[in-house]
């Protein structure tokens, strides 16, 4: 139940939930009649930090935190437990997944925002402030609608679209895209875009699927067993959807625009020569928070 490379699912580092949502209204409080009295609660906790431990979860008392902060009552948390421990992303679990901050709805059938995709939102924020209005926005391979959620939070006023493929992801993004003001289109990469914003769209951002079809069995059962292997698999080197994407980038994008995506840390050279051949400027690439390339980027001259 461990996670490592592209796939990590606990939310490690996000803190436990702050009683907030993204707009800083308080949550309903709980009705306290589902749970005993703090001293069974203290034993409830130290019971799920074993069996969670025993499951091989490596942040087995931070995740029994969250699961006792988001159950309104012990059978609750037994039940959410019991999810847990059988391989199911924590995220599934109680609901959500935090993103910056925000806190989207998320559970079977699309894929878990990842901290590390946050430094990708954070730079497409930054170049969509600088371009001039009206400010365009698209995520193509949006999942569960994170990166464009977070345009539309972080650049009051900008348009912001969002597309995603995948049925099972639509019907989770559907609902953060409607919260956060973001224009959801069902299709596949840039097929469903308007027509009227081609050479207009500041920023695109795409977290394309970029795993090698070979390191599939490699990942954390959690991840492999649970999540969508089509917002996972990227063909045999993993730049499958990049190689479709790339070129495809200078005919929705106004002169300046940037085009974003995330990549695996072994790929650097490889996608930055495709977002080159594609005629982009200034490709670079930048480093997650643990250090490893991460987010690659380039512009339209």
């Amino acid at each position: 139940m461990t996670t490592a490379g592209r796939a990590p699912t606990s939310p490690a580092g996000a803190g436990a939930p702050s009683g907030r949502v993204a707009d800083g209204r308080e949550e309903c409080s709980r009705p306290s009649t589902g749970w005993p009295v703090l001293g069974a609660r203290r034993e409830l906790r130290a019971w799920a930090t074993r069996e969670l431990a025993a499951a091989g979860c490596v942040s087995a008392p931070a995740e029994a935190d969250w699961l006792l902060e988001e159950a309104p009552g012990e059978d609750a948390l037994r039940a959410m437990v019991a999810r847990r421990v059988t391989g199911e992303p924590l995220q599934y679990v109680i609901g959500w997944a935090p993103f910056g901050r925000l806190r989207l709805g998320v559970g079977p059938g699309v894929f878990v925002p990842r901290p590390e995709t946050e430094g990708l939102a954070d730079r497409a924020a930054g170049h969509l402030r600088s371009a001039s209005e009206p400010r365009v926005g698209v995520d193509v391979c949006a999942g569960s609608g994170a990166i464009a959620c977070f345009l539309a939070a972080e650049v009051p006023g900008a348009r912001v679209l969002a597309t995603e493929l995948d049925p099972g992801a639509l019907a989770w993004a559907a609902g953060n895209a409607e919260r956060y003001g973001v224009e959801l289109l069902a299709g596949d990469l840039d097929a469903p875009l308007p027509a009227e914003l081609a050479g207009r769209v500041d920023v695109l951002c795409a977290n394309v699927p970029y795993v090698p079809s070979g390191a599939i069995a490699t990942l954390p059962t959690d991840v492999r067993d649970h999540e969508p292997l089509l917002a996972l698999d990227g063909g045999p080197d993993g730049l499958d959807v990049l190689r479709r994407l790339a070129p495809r980038a200078g005919h929705w994008l106004a002169p300046g625009g940037w085009l974003l995506c995330e990549i695996g840390e072994d790929q650097a050279d490889a996608a930055a020569a495709l977002l080159t051949a594609a005629g982009l400027a200034e490709v670079a690439v930048h480093p997650d928070l643990a250090g490893r390339d991460r987010v690659l980027e380039g512009r339209r001259p």
